[in-house]
């Protein structure tokens, strides 16, 4: 329970931090709302011109917008914060900060993923969830496992994308003067958008080297059968060795690391 018990005192502390500038809920309510308009008029002018993409309906392209939402905003809640922390402009890895991470008596990848979340993020949460509920109630015949196979597939996508967040992370070891993150976050806008749409060398990419794919598509497919459920299995496989991967990378490029006292 002591992990649990620590992931509490940070959200306490990242919660008292967020309501002493309570300026900032309606600033992330007008960023958010904006973010949701800017890709709902997006695919409202699209399907103004063509009644499918590449086999998407306009219903299904919502909830795969809704399903990017979530991800985002789970990303936003936890995640980003905190590697954000780490290895951002100016952050830990830059100004040797890192120091007292590595002394703190608890593991260190542990430390860097759970200590700061954005609770300003949940307002994305729940747009998302409104978005995707929204969609699955125009014509869509959704079934009691397709809803089921569907939440254990985004959990897989949340795993896929802490894994992937924390192996880019890492290479800011070898060069602090580089935001590896920055690249991520370009690549996952891609995300919001059927990967079947794009070019097969960008498809390839976007599926088995830097999977944002598997984060927004497959749930979504999964959720209104349009694939077989096994592919969660193989989900499950591969943000488990993604995982693996991660973790040692991480703990490997730790060791790259020159004290600010040394």
């Amino acid at each position: 329970m002591r992990p649990l018990n620590l992931i509490g005192s940070f959200a306490r502390a990242s919660l008292q931090k967020d309501l002493a500038y309570r300026a900032n809920f309606w600033i992330s309510l007008l960023h958010s709302c904006i973010n949701l308009a800017v890709g709902v008029f997006s695919l409202q002018i699209l399907f103004h011109q063509i009644e499918t993409l590449k086999g998407w309906t306009q219903a299904e392209a919502l909830s795969l917008l809704g399903v990017y939402l979530i991800i985002s905003s789970l990303r936003g809640l936890f995640i980003g914060p905190s590697l954000d922390a780490l290895a951002g402009i100016g952050q830990e890895i830059w100004n040797g900060n890192f120091d007292f991470s590595l002394l703190k008596p608890i593991p260190v990848q542990f430390m860097v993923s759970f200590r700061f979340w954005n609770f300003y993020a949940l307002l994305d949460l729940f747009l998302g969830s409104a978005v995707l509920v929204f969609a699955n109630t125009q014509g869509s015949t959704l079934t009691i496992q397709n809803i089921l196979l569907f939440l254990i597939g985004l959990i897989y996508a949340v795993v896929i994308l802490y894994a992937v967040l924390l192996a880019f992370t890492a290479l800011t070891f070898w060069s602090p003067g580089f935001l590896f993150t920055w690249v991520f976050d370009a690549l996952f806008q891609l995300a919001r958008y059927p990967v079947t749409i794009y070019p097969p060398w960008l498809r390839m990419i976007l599926t088995w080297i830097i999977p944002v794919g598997m984060m927004t598509t497959i749930p979504t497919q999964v959720l209104h059968g349009k694939v077989p459920w096994e592919i969660i299995g193989w989900s499950a496989i591969s943000s488990t060795i993604l995982l693996i991967f991660s973790s040692w990378f991480f703990n490997r490029a730790v060791q790259r690391y020159s004290s600010a006292s040394s």
